[in-house]
């Protein structure tokens, strides 16, 4: 009888969507099925983003719901155990395990990398079109687009050292694989060839995906880009005293006999993780999406619907929804363990925030209008990378070097936006010393997302149950970009790399991302919250102690991490309510509307 009335319910509800989703809707329970109904409807009409915030919020979180259910893949068996006792591992391990107490193994180091989407094979896609020739027409930078107040270069270099925390595949350094430049664009790429090492494949144990990549870093928020993913390089980063860093004179990261920063790339980690976590939340998020309906979620995510005020009072109280992900009374994997996916490192390639050169500004002046001082040079970028980078920023120190970026726009996600300079970039090691080949980046990227499978722009959507386009004209207005995608890859939109798709895409108000990449930020978003016992059950003063509790519950922006440590930074050159917009822009003007009941500006 239910299988029947399912069948039925199916039939009525495919009159009402897409076809390219009859099939999926035909896997999910009736309840889900008319969930998916309801954003569906609210899809086609494309209003999702201009819903009163208090409807935004309902529906993404019926969004999420779904994506939970049918958009988190494991890769790789699951261990069968004995469970461990949390109270034996009250701290971060250096390695990412016995976080989650039914499999120690899960985030740790050397795990698989996850799936929002099943792999999509493309052995024989991987030239087609040729990823130089992609990268050449459409995404090499011809003139500097910037983010103008929104985003500064502060916040472009959160997220690169956010990514270095959480992934870095695993390479098969017994192969190469060469790419070369086709004659068509020849003359107008960097490097006439480049040899790089292949993603290294791993047989999984599984019958559906057979073989997947592993993950060199923990995908945990636990700060490993600083204390490392395992114990030696903890133990060469931290001083043992009062939970501080080895730093140098300058106040800067100690470097090796070969220049290179001692770096990660447990105990008092867990405060300085938890912030770290809460600032990229609440702070860094809120610059990127920039609108009240995700002003209310992230918040959202962190304190639940009862607020801030309701949390430090009452503590956690009712599930996610009234007390948030943090502070649940036990994480939460949705049967599917721990890992960051292969699609999210799809749509955090972000290289398009980094501009052509530094601005580097006088601090020794008095501030101008708006507190911002003047530009006393620029400095190209090439010129502050690898280990001559090091020395020039050592030189120009930390305080001219993070108000000159406070001050500056960083690069906005778009077509023909890709640095140049990154197309013949010197690649490093996971040791941080320099490899003799040098890569183009670019196509690099392109090239990559092909070899791990990930699917492409179109099919991306319609498996994250997104509307997919029909024709160019769906996915820009640009006449420049559409004449160009037309000629990269003819008439056949499925073709279309995800990578480029991303940057073609018509951005929704105030997103400095596409709507395809947030959709995964909106899962992926609350997965390293929920998933995470420090993040939960956990999260307490038992494990953090009561003055780390307090740390973390009084730090609500990087601008209050500057107040404490460097107030003459903060007080002097910030104008701006958040350190990760432009510095010498206004403050955000008060609101007297109360948050849910607040509708989008025109």
């Amino acid at each position: 009888m239910a299988f029947i009335t399912k069948t039925l319910f199916n039939n009525i509800l495919r009159r009402f969507i897409h076809q390219d989703f009859h099939e999926a809707v035909s896997s999910m329970t009736i309840t889900d099925a008319f969930l998916f109904l309801m954003v569906h409807s609210v899809d086609k009409l494309g209003i999702w983003q201009r819903l009163p915030v208090i409807l935004g919020l309902i529906y993404l979180a019926v969004r999420r719901h779904l994506h939970q259910q049918y958009n988190l893949i494991n890769v790789g068996k699951t261990p069968s155990g004995v469970r461990f006792s949390p109270g034996d591992y009250p701290y971060r391990t250096a390695d990412g395990s016995y976080n989650d107490p039914f499999n120690e193994g899960a985030g740790s180091q050397g795990s698989f990398f996850g799936r929002n989407i099943m792999p999509v094979h493309q052995t024989d896609k991987l030239m087609k079109p040729d990823p130089m020739v992609v990268a050449t027409k459409l995404l090499t930078r011809t003139q500097y687009k910037d983010t103008d107040k929104q985003f500064n270069m502060i916040a472009a270099s959160w997220i690169q050292f956010m990514i270095h925390d959480w992934i870095d595949h695993m390479e098969n350094t017994n192969q190469k694989v060469e790419l070369i430049a086709p004659k068509e664009v020849a003359n107008k790429c960097p490097l006439s060839s480049f040899k790089f090492y292949p993603t290294k494949e791993f047989p999984t144990g599984l019958y559906n995906i057979k073989s997947g990549a592993k993950n060199i870093r923990t995908p945990w928020w636990d700060g490993s880009v600083i204390y490392g993913s395992n114990k030696e390089k903890l133990q060469k980063v931290r001083t043992f005293t009062d939970g501080k860093l080895k730093i140098s004179e300058d106040g800067l990261l100690q470097q090796d006999e070969d220049g290179i920063p001692i770096s990660g790339d447990i105990r008092n980690r867990l405060v300085t993780s938890a912030v770290i976590a809460k600032i990229h939340t609440i702070d860094w998020t809120l610059e990127l999406l920039k609108t009240d309906m995700l002003l209310a979620g992230m918040r959202a995510n962190w304190y639940g619907l009862l607020g801030k005020k309701f949390k430090d009072t009452f503590g956690h109280v009712g599930g996610s929804s009234l007390g948030g992900l943090v502070g649940l009374r036990k994480p939460v994997n949705h049967g599917v363990p721990y890992s960051f996916t292969e699609e999210f490192t799809s749509v955090y390639r972000l290289h398009q925030l980094l501009p052509d050169s530094i601005h580097l500004r006088n601090i020794n002046v008095a501030p101008g209008p708006n507190k911002s001082p003047p530009l006393l040079e620029e400095v190209p970028m090439p010129d502050l990378i690898g280990h001559k980078g090091e020395k020039i920023l050592s030189q120009i120190g930390f305080t001219r070097q993070f108000v000159s970026m406070g001050h500056q726009a960083c690069g906005a996600l778009e077509l023909w936006n890709y640095p140049s300079w990154l197309r013949d970039l010197v690649a490093q090691d996971v040791d941080g010393k320099d490899r003799p080949d040098h890569v183009d980046l670019a196509t690099l990227e392109i090239y990559r997302d092909r070899e791990r499978r990930v699917a492409r722009y179109n099919q991306f959507r319609r498996a994250l149950l997104l509307i997919p386009i029909s024709k160019w004209e769906d996915l820009t207005e640009d006449k420049n970009a559409i004449e160009v995608l037309k000629d990269v890859y003819g008439d056949d939109v499925e073709e279309l790399d995800l990578m480029v798709g991303l940057m073609a895409e018509k951005k929704i108000k105030g997103f400095a991302i596409s709507e395809t990449a947030f959709i995964v930020f909106l899962l992926m978003a609350a997965r390293r919250l929920e998933a995470d016992r420090f993040f939960t059950s956990d999260f307490n003063e038992e494990t953090y102690t009561k003055k780390g509790i307090e740390w973390v519950n009084t730090t609500e922006s990087l601008k209050d991490v500057l107040d404490r440590h460097y107030p003459e930074i903060s007080k002097k050159w910030i104008n701006s309510t958040s350190a990760f917009s432009v510095w010498d822009s206004p403050p955000n003007a008060p609101n007297p509307t109360p948050l849910y009941l607040r509708f989008p500006s025109s």
